[in-house]
């Protein structure tokens, strides 16, 4: 018994060290790349975006390292699940969400795309080295058609976030980048081994720790930055994030773990997991869709409604889930 507070302890301690972490390795490379010069769209695109998901991807690797790549999975499809459903769908609560045009022609699409690939790569029930090297593959492809055309049509708002990032000078934003990473892997060392300890000692499946525990766990940093962003006038950040986070999630988080160690999957994974998030996504994205043609307006808005929609359907797939997913 005293192993398993140890390890509840370890989680604790390791996803609060994993957020500090990744918030100091995304401020120092952010504003280290700022006093280089280099372009808000660039910064946005690669840092701010990569940094949203960097808790999960150290994650995942040091859970394929463990030998426990279960976790990894349930991860990435978990924190895309909160994204939506616990992210969006309490911000959409606080205040209805405004979603700009080029979501629906960009970054919606993408999303869609890459959600149904992963579904490709997930219906046999295992995760192997081909298919997760073509996905991780794909990341530099999108990063550059994603930086053509946010060149060719810039967002406001985007740049404005990115633009009052201060400066910092290489060498503080080298030595913060290193500690912000050195945290990170320390962490989530830490968290692997308390989630491994709670899995064996409670019967719990590494799939459900993953999807639950982990997931929401990295998950909550962005949904306190959403409220509090929201309701200081910057909300479209909150759904520009979660698309790209999404998005990292599937191209990295996910096969990163199939390339290090390939893995049998248990069938609710597709079954049930990516279902389900495929449903939130074509939801969301759908109704993003359906809302510009109706309206043809630069903005429109996802309403409290719409926000108790996807929360309702978030915590329907936790009461299917919890019964689920126990050894012994």
């Amino acid at each position: 018994m005293s192993e398993l507070f140890l390890a509840f302890g370890a989680v604790v301690v390791g996803l609060a060290a994993l957020i500090w972490g990744a918030d100091f390795f995304v401020s120092s490379s952010a504003r280290g790349a700022k006093g280089l010069g280099v372009s808000p769209i660039i910064i946005g695109l690669t840092v701010v975006s990569f940094g949203t998901s960097a808790p999960e991807i150290i994650v995942s690797i040091n859970s394929a390292f463990q030998g426990v790549g279960e976790l990894a999975v349930g991860n990435a499809l978990g924190s895309n699940l909160a994204n939506i459903g616990l992210v969006l769908g309490v911000t959409a609560l606080v205040k209805p969400l405004p979603a700009q045009r080029h979501l629906t022609y960009q970054e919606g699409p993408t999303l869609v795309i890459i959600t149904a690939l992963s579904g490709l790569v997930l219906y046999n029930a295992y995760l192997g080295r081909p298919e997760s090297v073509f996905l991780l593959l794909l990341t530099p492809v999108l990063l550059w058609a994603t930086i053509k055309y946010k060149k060719q049509h810039p967002d406001r708002e985007e740049q404005e976030f990115v633009e009052e990032i201060p400066a910092l000078s290489l060498g503080k934003a080298s030595a913060g980048f290193l500690l912000g990473l050195g945290a990170m892997l320390l962490a989530s060392h830490i968290l692997v081994w308390g989630a491994k300890i709670i899995a064996l000692e409670l019967g719990m499946s590494e799939l459900l720790i993953g999807l639950t525990i982990v997931a929401i766990g990295t998950s909550l940093p962005e949904l306190a930055a959403s409220i509090a962003g929201t309701l200081r006038g910057h909300h479209d950040i909150a759904i520009g994030n979660v698309f790209g986070s999404n998005i990292f999630n599937l191209l990295i988080v996910m096969p990163a773990a199939g390339v290090i160690q390939p893995l049998a999957l248990d069938s609710a994974v597709f079954f049930r997991d990516f279902i389900t998030l495929a449903v939130l996504t074509l939801l969301l994205v759908g109704t993003i869709w359906i809302k510009h043609r109706q309206n043809h307006k630069q903005e429109v808005y996802l309403s409290r409604r719409f926000g108790t929609v996807l929360l309702a359907i978030y915590i329907a797939y936790f009461i299917i889930l919890l019964p689920t997913g126990w050894t012994g």
